[in-house]
């Protein structure tokens, strides 16, 4: 037997006991919906290219009286959320269709394989990276992918991601393996003020700068870890390491700090005053006490901790522990860094936010338990 007759003949047979178990068609309405074009390749097949085709109407019949019930996007997958896939050479259409899927671009990757096959594209698609959408039709995308309607990837990461929240972003949007950029991103170091203590999670954590990056087509986990390493090193000036220098912080620690501050404000206007608070406290030996070094340690971070959450040991926790945690917490980006650099001129030793993120500074504990008292 042919081998690509073969090849999809074994799949046909597969997908096609899953359709029948479900009783989604008979063999007599999808020989009707056949094309001319169809019906005549069946038969310049002969024998076995005819059951095959047949049998592969079949599924078509079965997933096109299915595809009507698909999920619509979720609104975590709007429509118009952008999907890149990176076709390489030697993919097939059956890898490609598994993929598109796997991220939401079609409802059914059988079915994208069959409209493939059947219209000759499985040779015809272009190498290259494209940018795709939640919720297309098979037929659509083929289209894209057999004109070679390629782009350049673009995404963006805001302020504060932490590793792993960069990671899920680039999965979900098709761009890497979500596990392979955590796992490489474990030990990668490429500067030696990278240095990072024990208990820390990724080499690299705070170092991957906050920023929009456009790629080429000749990528990977590798590329995008050096792209955003290298802004972040250019962007640290002589001038910035120099003042670093001055207040006897190291870059390490400087990124740490920064990035508790990056956390801790949602205004512009607060990180200064935020980044004096932590001086102050450092200062005077007292424990840093912020919320956003234990919320590091959570998947899904809690808008207020409890006392028990304020005694789990951790090197993270900063109302047990004295000074800097162990490494930085998130990407903090240049306004974080500056503030920390050049920090405000106050005297305030606590502060709180209130449910719109708006900080209210005192100088004494007893005038915070106020605050605290009114704004939560």
């Amino acid at each position: 037997m042919n081998q690509k007759l073969q090849e999809a003949w074994e799949t046909v047979r597969e997908e096609l006991g899953k359709l029948f178990a479900q009783g989604k068609a008979s063999a007599q309405d999808a020989w009707s919906q056949a094309t001319g074009k169809q019906k005549r390749i069946a038969m310049g097949l002969g024998a076995l290219g005819l059951v095959l085709v047949f049998v592969g109407i079949i599924g078509l019949a079965a997933v096109i009286g299915c595809s009507s019930s698909a999920p619509a996007a979720t609104s975590a997958q709007a429509s118009d959320a952008k999907i890149y896939l990176h076709v390489t050479a030697g993919r097939t259409s059956k890898e490609i269709g598994q993929e598109l899927e796997q991220h939401g671009v079609i409802a059914n990757h059988w079915k994208f394989w069959l409209v493939a096959k059947m219209n000759g594209y499985d040779n015809q698609i272009k190498t290259g990276i494209y940018e795709l959408h939640p919720n297309m039709e098979p037929r659509d995308v083929l289209q894209m992918l057999v004109n070679g309607e390629t782009t350049r990837i673009k995404f963006t990461i805001p302020e504060g991601f932490r590793i792993r929240d960069i990671a899920k972003r680039l999965g979900d949007e098709g761009i890497v393996d979500e596990q392979e950029f955590l796992r490489k991103a474990e030990t990668y170091r490429p500067y030696d003020y990278i240095t990072p203590e024990d208990g820390t999670f990724f080499d690299c954590e705070g170092f991957l700068f906050p920023d929009t990056y456009e790629l080429r087509s000749d990528y990977d986990v590798d590329t995008i870890l050096k792209e955003m390493s290298s802004d972040f090193d250019q962007r640290l000036t002589p001038k910035l390491r120099a003042r670093a220098k001055e207040l006897h912080l190291s870059i390490y620690e400087l990124v740490t700090f920064a990035s508790l501050v990056e956390k801790e404000v949602r205004y512009d206007e607060d990180r200064p005053i935020v980044a004096q608070v932590f001086w102050k406290r450092l200062k005077l030996g007292m424990p840093l006490q912020s919320d956003t070094t234990f919320q590091y340690l959570r998947d899904d971070p809690k808008e207020d901790l409890s006392l028990a959450d304020t005694k789990v040991d951790s090197p993270y926790n900063t109302y047990q522990h004295k000074g800097l945690p162990p490494g930085p917490i998130a990407s903090p980006g240049m306004a974080a860094i500056e503030a920390v650099l050049y920090p405000a001129d106050t005297d305030y030793l606590y502060f709180v936010a209130d449910r719109d993120g708006h900080n209210h500074y005192s100088r004494t504990y007893a005038a915070h338990e106020a605050v605290v008292d009114q704004v939560r």
